[in-house]
């Protein structure tokens, strides 16, 4: 069961803290086997923590709905080890498999076609018939999608619609009792999930903006790529990737942003010559803001101040998926 607190012990957990390669083998060792009896396993990603189970087995995937409390019509990004693995569950064309070879392992997730004999569990897909794939780029996962033989599903290890865990302490605050067996790996390096693009024939387009930006997506295409304007996916149209809800990274407190002064009872996060409380940058630095931005939000949720304030973000490069999640996390 999820809820079990089934921590491994700190000498295990504390992966690229100085443990020993025994240690380190030993904690994959012990995730892996968990994963493949079906358990729930929270796992450290180049992005966010991830909340690992395996895609193909049905009851674990509806175990990753439960623990988090996430709609079933948004559909999980699948991790695999490389291309190969990939397309034995994706169509990937010609302009996917560029992607592929130019961002992968990354923070890129390209949606595709799923194959015919996709072995993945329905609940993954949210009934659609592309699926979403990652090859990641953090050591110990990549090292425990080897050891466990698996093609792994792993949303955010966080309770839906909050804000995503960068360190292995934001899952057990976040998750509680229901919180899994932690991998730590130490603090993620992007900070912010990844970028998703949906590959339909001849066309690239951004589901999610992410640590790959637009103009790096065009750089190695050679071509421009279309972005996706909706805050939300409305109506009869289906979320096609996580990320798209319009009310999404969201803290427990009211979100304020391009906020240059605040009042007294505001928790203020700035950006470059603004400094506030917590400041995601001083040195105006967007991948550093970035990277930051998640914890910035757990400090200022558990603040005693009763709402957040945010500092005006550019609205370039990575700073267009800083902007994404923060109107989210407003919304």
């Amino acid at each position: 069961m999820s809820g079990s607190n089934d921590h491994i012990d700190d000498s295990a957990r504390r992966y690229g803290n100085d443990v020993t390669g025994e240690a380190k083998a030993a904690a994959i060792a012990a995730a892996a086997r968990r994963l493949q009896s079906g358990k729930l396993v929270a796992v450290p990603t180049e992005t966010v923590y991830g909340l690992a189970a395996d895609s193909t087995n049905a009851d674990a995937i509806a175990n990753i709905y439960r623990t988090k409390g996430r709609p079933d019509f948004n559909p999980l990004i699948v991790h695999v080890p490389h291309l190969v693995a990939a397309r034995k569950l994706g169509v990937f064309n010609q302009l996917a498999a560029r992607l592929a070879e130019c961002f992968w392992p990354g923070p890129l997730t390209i949606v595709v076609p799923k194959t015919p004999d996709c072995p993945v569990a329905p609940a993954v897909t949210a009934g659609l018939d592309s699926i979403a794939l990652r090859c990641p780029a953090h050591l110990l996962m990549q090292e425990l999608l080897k050891v466990s033989g698996l093609f792994l599903a792993a949303p955010s290890a966080n309770k839906s619609g909050g804000i995503s865990p960068t360190i292995a302490a934001h899952v057990t605050r976040s998750l509680g009792n229901d919180a899994p067996m932690i991998l730590d790996g130490g603090p993620c390096h992007n900070g912010v999930e990844s970028t998703i693009v949906a590959v339909r024939g001849n066309v690239c387009q951004i589901l999610r903006p992410g640590p790959v930006t637009r103009e790096e997506l065009e750089t190695a295409l050679g071509k421009a790529v279309v972005i996706t304007d909706s805050k939300n996916v409305a109506g009869d149209k289906k979320i096609e990737s996580p990320g798209q809800l319009s009310s999404h990274y969201a803290p427990a407190k009211p979100v304020r942003l391009n906020a240059v002064n605040v009042a007294t009872h505001e928790y203020h996060i700035g950006f470059g010559t603004i400094n506030g409380h917590y400041n995601l940058s001083a040195d105006s630095d967007l991948a550093e803001a970035a990277s930051r931005l998640f914890a910035a939000m757990h400090l200022a949720d558990n603040s005693s101040l009763s709402c957040i304030a945010v500092a005006p973000v550019p609205d370039k490069g990575i700073g267009t998926a800083i902007n994404d999640r923060l109107t989210r996390a407003a919304s």
